[in-house]
């Protein structure tokens, strides 16, 4: 994440100046809260170990500024019914912008995480100008469906894009050098001069697996390894309620994983289970390939292809459950893909099918469950990143620094 924050701004995020305490406290109770659901004060006492006193002008101050709202009373306990908090969609929004290899899409993000607003365009290439284009037009248009008072609480705009956009170029179908611009340009400046609100970057598939941790099935579950089946296939690690990018933010990046093709040779994962195979199917029988990036939601014209593709694809993916589950004791394998709802379903069964094929003899028990986001992972994994910037307690609530 390329925002700067200053020497102060650390102190005050991690408590360390008297401001600073208030900030953190105040924090820390918007994480348990999003963490947790609807709290009452007493457990929010409880959860924190502050003074009912402090938590009650804590949160006072949190209504005040419109980031709580007071729920219905629970009633049928003994004493005073409890009053639970939550946060408020509308106390703050956040922009994400996704960059991918056929399509990008910015969304509007409310305080509670859920997609409020959105844009998309699809393309062949993912040619530098053609994003930058549509990023700005779409800033642009998200901003003025706003009222002027939603536009103030704009928190600022977060970008998942793949690393080295201008490698795979042939797998792509690119013609040679197309992406090469890519290699020059720096994505966040050239968005910030687009806006005058605070921006961020990560990797998408690591962004991914951040939405997962924050408003899917990573509540769940503290320690998860996240699949991402995308373009190419990518993903993410979690650890401890965290993500881990690892020393250079490739940890959990998947693609290089070596698996034994059905030519019985080892290949890169990346080769067997990513959504360009399928392209490659596609246009093996005469097909668009396009089909799959113009209708995200339906992909019922790209059979025979796409029932071939999932069951290659599940294989895939069940040799690198083993090879992960082998190296890391996770509570869980989460697998979430750019694909339509029902062949996200089809691959997770398929993949749980293939794993009963393999000896999984000396592995723990685990669970395999499917992602919460789907497309949307990325786009609402970088608009997060804003929200948790000004709102949460600080950047390692969110991701694990490398030691």
């Amino acid at each position: 994440m390329d925002q700067v924050i200053s020497n102060e701004a650390r102190k005050d995020a991690r408590g360390t100046t008297q401001a600073g305490v208030r900030l953190y406290n105040e924090r820390l109770i918007l994480s348990l809260i999003r963490r947790h659901g609807a709290l009452p004060k007493a457990e929010l006492a409880r959860l924190t170990g502050l003074s009912a006193q402090t938590v009650s002008v804590i949160v006072r101050q949190l209504e005040q500024d419109a980031l709580l709202i007071k729920g219905e009373p629970q009633r049928g306990k003994v004493g005073q019914p409890l009053v639970p908090f939550t946060l408020n969609p509308d106390g703050a929004y956040s922009m994400g912008l996704k960059v991918g290899r056929r399509s990008s899409e910015l969304v509007l993000l409310d305080m509670a995480g859920e997609v409020r607003d959105r844009a998309r365009q699809t393309y062949r290439i993912p040619e530098p100008a053609l994003v930058l284009g549509f990023a700005k037009e779409a800033i642009a248009l998200l901003t003025k469906r706003l009222k002027p008072s939603q536009r103030k609480s704009v928190a600022g705009l977060g970008i998942a894009a793949p690393f080295e956009l201008w490698n795979w170029q042939e797998e792509q179908r690119a013609p040679p050098g197309a992406l090469d611009g890519w290699k020059e340009i720096d994505l966040v400046a050239r968005v910030a001069a687009m806006t005058k609100i605070p921006v961020f970057d990560c990797n998408d598939a690591t962004a991914a697996c951040a939405a997962e941790l924050l408003f899917g099935k990573g509540r769940i579950y503290k320690n998860f390894s996240y699949l991402f089946v995308g373009y190419f296939i990518g993903g993410g690690t979690v650890i401890g309620g965290s993500v881990f990018p690892g020393r250079s933010g490739y940890s959990g990046a998947y693609g290089p994983l070596p698996i034994m093709g059905s030519n019985g040779k080892l290949e890169q994962l990346i080769r067997h289970a990513s959504v360009y195979a399928l392209e490659k199917d596609l246009v093996g029988q005469g097909q668009d390939p396009m089909l799959l990036a113009d209708s995200p939601s339906d992909w019922s014209g790209a059979e025979p292809a796409l029932s071939h593709w999932i069951a290659s694809t599940a294989s895939s993916l069940a040799q690198a459950v083993v090879a992960t589950m082998s190296v890391v004791e996770f509570d869980a394998i989460i697998i979430d893909g750019a694909l339509p709802d029902d062949v996200r379903q089809e691959l997770l069964a398929e993949t749980r099918k293939q794993l009963g094929t393999l000896d999984l003899r000396g592995l723990p028990d685990f669970a395999i469950e499917e992602g919460s986001m789907g497309r949307d992972a990325r786009a609402r994994g970088a608009a997060a990143l804003p929200l948790f910037a000004h709102f949460m307690i600080d950047r390692d609530v969110l991701f694990k620094e490398p030691i």
